[in-house]
């Protein structure tokens, strides 16, 4: 299992729901923290909080549906010199649920591809190369297990988008200490998820940040968070070493 303390990670949807646990969490194991959200003032109290456990952290903000914003953000964070060492792709959006899905509109598309999709690629693109200069990183890009609901084809597609982008890259590194991999946290009761979900936000961990300490080599897999629900640090560790294979 490897030590995160003192590395940097980029968590973008940082303020709330799965990416406040994911902050609070990597925090407690020493890593220093980028935090994301669409607007500074979202993250106050989570850059609090993390800065209260002893790490260094700072905010920023950019609209992933936008990408100018996406880049300015990718700049600022170099401006900073910061080496990011570890990508958590947290941030969503899922857009409205469409009974008459023939009828879904074109931007339902557009905008999850944009938040859902593209805006990981350009936040990937940019800083692997880095890490596989550096000769370590960790990438985990949250996805979705939503399937056969035509309803939700525009969050959905979005998701099995990035699902090959990920698989894709994840060929390209696989046997390395640059590793990218999926994470699924399950339904949860965040403001994505809605109120009727049958999983807490803190069930999550520690299966959803599970494929940043795995020390395999091993790319393109999925962390199902709810499958490590219960377990210890160590415990997910040792169970996704030894039960998750290489996909390839």
């Amino acid at each position: 299992m490897i030590n995160v303390k003192g590395k940097w990670a980029l968590l973008t949807g940082a303020s709330r729901g799965i990416g406040y646990q994911i902050a609070k969490f990597m925090a407690e194991q020493g890593c220093n923290l980028v935090l994301h959200s669409r607007e500074i003032k979202h993250t106050e109290k989570v850059l609090q909080e993390v800065t209260a456990a002893g790490v260094e952290a700072y905010a920023v903000a950019a609209d992933l549906g936008d990408v100018n914003q996406v880049r300015a953000m990718l700049k600022e964070i170099d401006e900073k010199g910061t080496q990011i060492d570890i990508i958590f792709n947290n941030a969503g959006m899922q857009v409205g649920y469409r009974s008459n899905f023939f009828a879904t509109p074109i931007e339902d598309f557009t905008t999850s591809f944009m938040v859902n999709t593209i805006a990981p690629a350009m936040i990937c693109n940019h800083f692997m190369p880095r890490m596989i200069k550096n000769g370590f990183g960790r990438v985990l890009n949250t996805t979705s297990g939503i399937n056969r609901q035509p309803e939700q084809t525009g969050y959905s597609v979005s998701k099995a988008a990035l699902d090959k982008y990920t698989f894709d890259i994840g060929s390209k590194v696989n046997g390395t200490d640059v590793m990218i991999n999926l994470t699924d946290p399950n339904w949860c009761r965040t403001d994505l998820g809605g109120p009727r979900a049958p999983n807490s936000p803190e069930s999550v961990i520690p299966g959803i940040v599970v494929g940043v300490f795995v020390n395999d080599k091993i790319s393109g897999r999925n962390f199902a968070a709810q499958d490590f629900k219960g377990m210890t640090l160590e415990q997910a560790v040792n169970h996704a070493e030894a039960k998750m294979k290489s996909p390839y």
